[in-house]
């Protein structure tokens, strides 16, 4: 008996026996004193627990490497411009290569993207979130279960604010705080006379520009212009939502065509390009759940053999249409770019700032090709890929304040600075160093990153584990909050 009982024991508490029956490695557990857990918390924020490689990819997941691989090409395209633009460069990286006898690597098509590729990320933010947001009601569309439809969109409606704004509000009141505690002049920043005075104005200007029916007024947040495009997420998730319960009843072959109308609709006849994003990528997201079930279009499906050759050819258009030359919406100049003189001609009418409209088309051409090419899309399945992709948001959100805060200072003391700026700091150029190397990729620029993207990373990744997740649990849990419970089901029954 007492040989059988140790037995078990020994078997219940083996290591190998845990770990098959966890699932992970067995560790024993620390001790349960106060002050240890307060050091493992402490710990924790500072340097995470490593993650197990996971043994499967999900069959998505390169989409999540593409929006953190694209959330650090937005971080690359503000710190050149940022710099570039006190040294009077930014023309060179805002128009084409060979524009006005300038020859430079930073703004040859292509490469281009890893400097100034802010807009082309962000329009692949707009065509991801239209796929990602649309994969689960059609799965519930095609099931034909309108219950669990409906009560998926009423969810989604009602966190979606909680999930975007959420966030920026708490980075943007830390920013705002700090104005007023560490005391020094931020770059851009025009302080008021009091923290609650700050406070104050931050709330008058974030009530109105998180509301999405606003008329008029200036589209970004004074103390983030790189914010902007929250807004337009929040209102192209009510088109995808609002299109996916329109669409719900009718049969797959008429969704398709609503939505190519819809498309057309907002990128031809009404400057809604953001709109055409999103429904690009419901409709990207669609054909290939289609395709996965063979029942897509017949003749996409004659075109299948020539796969691999279509999407070589759409990534490499995309990459193009991607660099569009931007430096003021006037499509006269972009004619005068090398490479865009016949391309100025497809501009629509209504599209008012023209890059959008390029952009639409290189945005889906790269979402549509990067699962149908195996290197590219094993590239966005790494783990460097996929951490970027987990922490993108608070990354989008930290990197402007980082720039404008230790950035600023930073990039003055090695001597990238505007003439302007030289009596204003007296740190400026105390440490200087060369600008020697190819524009874009000057060994000071370069050494300033050693720091920089360092210190921004680990705010992002403090800032999704501080207030990026929680805020999306918090706002599952306020959902589930407002909705009856058993008792009050079967009364109203």
């Amino acid at each position: 008996m007492d040989d059988t009982i140790r037995q078990e024991a020994k078997t219940a508490f083996d290591p190998v026996e845990l770990d098959q029956e966890l699932g992970h490695p067995w560790r024993p557990a620390g001790t349960s004193r106060p002050q240890n857990r307060m050091i493992r918390l402490a710990k924790s924020w500072v340097w995470p627990p490593a993650r197990r490689r996971a043994t499967s990819v999900r069959p998505t997941a390169y989409l999540d490497g593409l929006r953190g691989f694209a959330a650090l090409i937005v971080y690359f395209h503000h710190h050149e411009l940022w710099v570039h633009e006190r040294l009077k460069q930014n023309a060179i990286f805002e128009n084409a290569w060979g524009y006005e006898g300038n020859y430079y690597l930073a703004s040859f098509p292509g490469i281009r993207i890893f400097f100034t590729g802010g807009h082309y990320a962000v329009s692949t933010f707009f065509v991801l979130s239209g796929y990602v947001l649309s994969i689960k009601p059609l799965q519930l569309i095609d099931a034909d279960d309108m219950v669990a439809l409906g009560d998926h969109l009423a969810s989604a409606f009602f966190r979606r604010w909680l999930r975007l704004f959420l966030p920026l509000m708490i980075v943007m009141f830390l920013y705002a705080t700090s104005w007023h505690i560490f005391g020094p002049p931020t770059d851009g920043a025009t302080p008021q006379g009091s923290w609650r005075s700050e406070m104050w104005t931050l709330y008058a200007e974030f009530k109105n520009f998180s509301f999405l029916y606003r008329d008029g007024g200036i589209p970004w947040l004074s103390y983030s212009m790189h914010l902007w495009s929250i807004p337009v997420e929040m209102k192209g998730s009510m088109v995808i939502y609002a299109s996916a319960l329109a669409f719900s009843r009718s049969t797959v072959t008429a969704r398709l065509w609503c939505q190519l109308a819809l498309i057309g609709y907002f990128l031809y006849i009404t400057d809604g390009w953001y709109c055409a994003m999103f429904v690009a990528g419901m409709l990207l997201g669609d054909l290939d759940r289609l395709a996965k079930s063979d029942r897509q279009p017949r003749l996409l499906s004659q075109l299948r053999p020539f796969k691999t050759f279509i999407f070589y050819h759409l990534f490499a258009v995309s990459l193009y249409l991607g660099g569009i030359p931007c430096e003021n919406r006037e499509v006269e100049q972009l004619a005068r770019n090398r490479g865009w003189y016949y391309l100025s001609y497809l501009k629509p009418q209504a599209v008012f700032d023209y890059k959008w409209f390029y952009l639409f088309w290189a945005a889906i051409f790269l979402v549509s090709s990067v699962a149908h090419i195996r290197w590219l899309k094993r590239f966005f399945e790494t783990r460097f890929c996929q951490y970027l992709g987990r922490v993108s948001y608070a990354l989008y959100l930290v990197h402007g304040p980082v720039l404008w805060t230790v950035g600023d200072r930073l990039y003055q003391s090695i001597g990238l600075t505007a003439q302007d700026q030289d009596s204003a700091l007296p740190w400026a150029k105390k440490m200087a160093l060369p600008r020697a190397g190819p524009l874009g990729l000057e060994a000071s620029l370069l050494m300033a990153q050693i720091l920089l993207l360092p210190v921004t990373m680990c705010l992002a990744d403090l800032g999704t584990r501080a207030f990026d997740t929680p805020s999306v649990q918090f706002a599952q849990w306020l959902y589930r909050r407002t909705l009856p419970n058993e008792r009050e089901k079967r009364s109203k029954a």
